[in-house]
């Protein structure tokens, strides 16, 4: 049984809005940047830890899928699923929704990570006690995880 993780909330902002009315593409990229300092936050790799050891989780790979405009005052709320970890890597995935998390998600990212030492420019073993709550709370990849773009 999976852990269950904090849900991430945030109110879309006047200034998110692009030129065709909806939330700009770089801002879904932002609300699930955030949604990824909440899970690193929640594993134990949070704003002392990083100042503290030096180490952080880098994302080396991300894809995001837009699946539905977004309003301008939408409520967003951001599931996380960790997919696996190992020694040195994360997988994981953020589902967007509007409201309360039921219904389909506006939005998916799938991010690989890697945790880095900074000042070595180096990939390192996570912490024990990190590996174990990112293993504690993983889950089932849904059916879109691990697909690239599509062709024409």
């Amino acid at each position: 049984m999976t852990a269950l993780l904090p849900l991430f909330r945030r109110t879309v902002q006047d200034d998110w809005i692009d030129y065709n009315g909806h939330l700009s593409e770089a801002y879904y990229v932002l609300v699930f940047g955030f949604a990824t300092d909440a899970l690193m936050d929640t594993a134990g790799l949070d704003a002392d830890y990083r100042a503290r050891t030096g180490h952080s989780l880098y994302t080396v790979e991300a894809h995001v899928r837009y699946l539905a405009e977004v309003p301008r005052g939408a409520e967003l709320v951001v599931r996380t699923t960790v997919l696996g970890a190992s020694a040195k890597k994360v997988r994981f995935v953020h589902e967007m929704y509007v409201g309360d998390a039921s219904g389909d998600p506006v939005a998916t990212e799938e991010i690989f990570a890697l945790h880095v030492h900074q000042d070595e420019g180096r990939a390192t073993p996570l912490p024990d006690e990190a590996y174990e709550r990112l293993t504690a709370s993983a889950g089932p990849a849904p059916e879109w995880a691990g697909r690239g773009i599509r062709t024409v």
